[in-house]
């Protein structure tokens, strides 16, 4: 029992005590006076929230970006896993794991510079395309192409540490099954199909269910080092509205009310989702 006293005093400390500074989004807070003294203005700011304008086109964007990762991203690693569990030679199967997990172990710094100079106007990419008689495009300062330039890097970086979780569960599938499946007549692709993605679904459907509840969170660090002005119409998230309009500009109390509709949103996402799972497939997280 105490070994567990010091996980539970950082999550109470760290996690639970500065929720109670949520409550600064009622308050016009001023830094100087401290919750206790800054004055109350009820839901003002999220009535200001609601009726403003740019508001709305950075909630578009945190819905397309997120949307886009989880439509993209989710899979990825689930495909990765199945592809790396069925490599023979342990040692191949060793370095493969290896070379996809070091990108996680990057910063975004890095990884920002490297792509931003493969993707640029004078980059390796568009050195290839003009090889082969294609125009040149900044890919980065394009609207059409920042997304995907967004949800390209996210999965190049995240994928490999993804499947950490994929293949514990493919480790703990009872290989009686696929013996079963064998002596039925099953080959690879059916003892894929029928045996090991049916004994994976409870595990995808928890991290799916997760998953949906960030779907309006961005990696703050990543559209940052990505986003410019040329392309802040379509890449200016939620995250970085808030850092730049609550940090930079000051304005705690209103990104705080931000972030409790951020909040509320996930959290409906989460039961929501939760209860049609438990309904339809009967696995849920709770």
């Amino acid at each position: 029992m105490l070994f567990a006293v010091p996980g539970l005093l950082y999550f109470l400390v760290f996690k639970y005590m500065p929720l109670l500074g949520n409550v600064i989004a009622f308050q016009n807070y001023n830094i100087f006076k401290g919750i206790w003294d800054s004055p109350w203005v009820g839901f003002a700011h999220f009535s200001r929230m609601f009726t403003f304008d740019e508001f709305f086109r950075v909630l578009m964007n945190s819905i397309r970006l997120g949307f886009f990762s989880l439509l993209f991203g989710f899979p990825a690693p689930i495909v990765l896993a199945l592809l790396i569990n069925e490599v023979k030679h342990l040692w191949f199967k060793k370095t493969v794991q290896t070379i996809v997990y070091m990108p996680h172990f990057l910063s975004w710094v890095i990884v920002g510079s490297i792509f931003i100079n493969l993707l640029s106007y004078e980059g390796i990419v568009n050195q290839f395309l003009h090889w082969l008689g294609l125009s040149r495009t900044d890919f980065v300062t394009e609207d059409n192409f920042f997304l995907s330039v967004l949800i390209g890097t996210g999965i190049w970086k995240e994928v490999g540490w993804g499947t950490i979780i994929y293949l514990a569960a493919l480790s703990g599938i009872n290989p009686n099954l696929y013996e079963a499946a064998m002596v039925d007549g099953a080959g690879r692709w059916k003892q894929m199909w029928y045996v090991t993605l049916p004994c994976l679904w409870p595990t995808m459907i928890v991290v799916l269910l997760l998953s949906v509840g960030q779907i309006l969170d961005a990696n703050v660090e990543q559209v940052l080092i990505f986003l410019n002005p040329l392309v802040r119409d379509v890449g200016e998230v939620f995250d970085t509205y808030v850092y730049n309009i609550g940090l930079v500009g000051g304005q705690y109390s209103y990104t705080t009310a931000i972030g409790l509709f951020k909040a509320t949103i996930g959290i409906a996402l989460v039961f929501g989702l939760n209860a049609l799972s438990r309904r339809l497939t009967g696995e849920s997280i709770y």
